[in-house]
């Protein structure tokens, strides 16, 4: 007999009502690399643990009590190893971590507590380009300045004695080098190079096998080569060689793309790549929003993604540290409800959904990236230090601590959402239909072989909606 969960969310003006018809034999449990609530932490700006006002893995793991409290089941660190910038893409050692954040050993004993609590933990991984300081590109610098192009380093990387479009001046030579994001001082890697793959094996194998992360999030996947055929087949020879050495282990890849782009990166066998259309202020949240159909094209959104995507785990968010923070899409500063009703109808989406650090507590950022990424607003008297480049630095919600004890705030309706979705595993896990679509409300079936559940929203604040189903 199937295990029938049926359930009413009700969605709206930023509240939740749930109501339970009935419930056999509780609830799906998650596996591995399946669908759940992640969090996405800059270590730099989270928590500060040594004084030096720079964020550290011994902050976070003080703050474990807390990820953990709000329900989250995996956390995506960006980039750890050791790096001359603050944002850490340009990866100067790929098996170390950076000291600023702490040694080895520290971010071993926060995975090992991560773990306890049932906590997933994946890491950024730019394999599209390292440092100008890496080892590498050092060795192949000097080899060229010698003339001495033989060097196996040169071949790491692609040099040409001509200038090009996304070529960078080598310094002190003739020569230039492949560089997708110009100025940053990352070089790209040649990645048809059987010795740079055989790198990239030993780094995989390191950090799933040695040190014992959940997965990758991989950075820039459109920029591994010039076609998208190419980094499709790029990305399937990494998703073997990952799922090889760990098969539960959980990759999702940066896509940054249309949908059709972005479901063609799911032949590759990857596990997620984010939902970029979905995002930002023109994005399918957002832009629904906005709409004077609000339902109608929320609803024809949403069935188009799992369309394109039938077979992947979807990964859906609103904002992260390249992009403006959603409180400002909104314009929403003095508007908690919007911003809880945006929260509301993203994670209500199918698959993994990610919410980046301080967008659960109302946090603000835009223009250059630095602001975008500020610390974690625990209280006034508790934050780190601005990263390099920061220029403003507004809250206009409380921190965490008085959030906490406001039942009616934006992090706790952030919580109870998570748990929502916890108690109803067929929320992340199944296929949509529809049932009802107005202008203004809809409700959608969820449902797999085994639950099935009803998703009720009205978007008119103004006006309730009742209806048959």
């Amino acid at each position: 007999m199937k295990n029938l969960v049926r359930l009413i969310i009700a969605l709206v003006c930023a509240s939740v009502l749930i109501g339970s018809f009935a419930c056999a034999e509780g609830n799906a449990s998650f596996t591995a690399a399946d669908e759940g609530c992640w969090y996405e932490v800059f270590v730099y700006s989270y928590s500060d643990s040594d004084g030096d006002g720079i964020g550290d893995f011994n902050g976070l793991k003080s703050k474990l009590d807390y990820i953990e409290y709000m329900g989250y089941d995996g956390i995506w660190l960006m980039p750890i190893m050791p790096s001359p910038s603050y944002h850490k893409y340009d990866v100067t050692d790929y098996m170390a971590v950076d000291e600023q954040y702490g040694t080895m050993d520290d971010f071993k004993s926060l995975l090992d507590d991560c773990h306890a609590r049932g906590i997933r933990v994946i890491i950024d991984l730019p394999v599209n380009h390292t440092s100008t300081r890496h080892v590498w590109f050092t060795r192949a610098s000097s080899a060229i300045k010698m003339r001495n192009y033989a060097n196996k380093y040169v071949n790491y990387y692609t040099f040409t004695d001509k200038a090009a479009n996304k070529f960078s001046k080598l310094q002190g030579t003739d020569w230039y080098y492949e560089e997708q994001f110009q100025g940053g001082g990352m070089p790209d890697l040649n990645l048809d190079n059987p010795e740079v793959r055989a790198e990239i094996e030993k780094i995989v194998s390191f950090w799933l096998s040695d040190v014992g992360v959940d997965g990758f999030r991989l950075d820039a996947c459109t920029s591994y080569y010039k076609s998208a055929n190419e980094n499709v087949e790029f990305l399937n020879w990494f998703v073997s060689l990952a799922k090889g050495i760990k098969p539960d282990c959980y990759v999702v890849g940066e896509v940054w793309a249309s949908l059709p782009v972005i479901a063609q990166y799911y032949q590759s066998g990857i596990d997620s790549c984010f939902l970029f259309p979905a995002s930002q202020a023109e994005g399918y949240i957002v832009s629904a929003l906005r709409s004077s159909k609000p339902a109608e094209s929320y609803v024809k959104n949403l069935l188009a993604t799992e369309k394109a995507i039938p077979d992947g785990i979807i990964a859906p968010f609103l904002c992260n540290h390249d992009t403006g923070r959603t409180i400002g899409l909104l314009s929403a500063r003095s508007n908690p409800e919007k911003a809880k009703f945006a929260e509301g109808v993203l994670n209500m989406y199918p698959g993994s959904v990610f919410t980046y650090y301080g967008e659960e507590i109302g946090m603000v950022g835009s223009t250059n990236d630095p602001n975008k990424r500020i610390a974690m607003n625990w209280s006034e008297d508790e934050r780190t230090s601005p990263p390099p480049g920061a220029t403003t630095f507004e809250y206009p919600y409380p921190g965490v601590y008085e959030q906490l004890e406001d039942e009616a705030s934006l992090l706790m309706y952030c919580r109870q959402i998570n748990f929502v979705k916890h108690n109803f595993p067929v929320i992340m896990k199944g296929r949509t239909e529809t049932l009802v679509t107005g202008e203004t409300y809809c409700a959608i079936r969820r449902f797999t072989d085994n639950e099935e559940c009803v998703i009720a929203i009205n978007f008119d604040s103004e006006n309730p909606v009742s209806f048959a189903l």
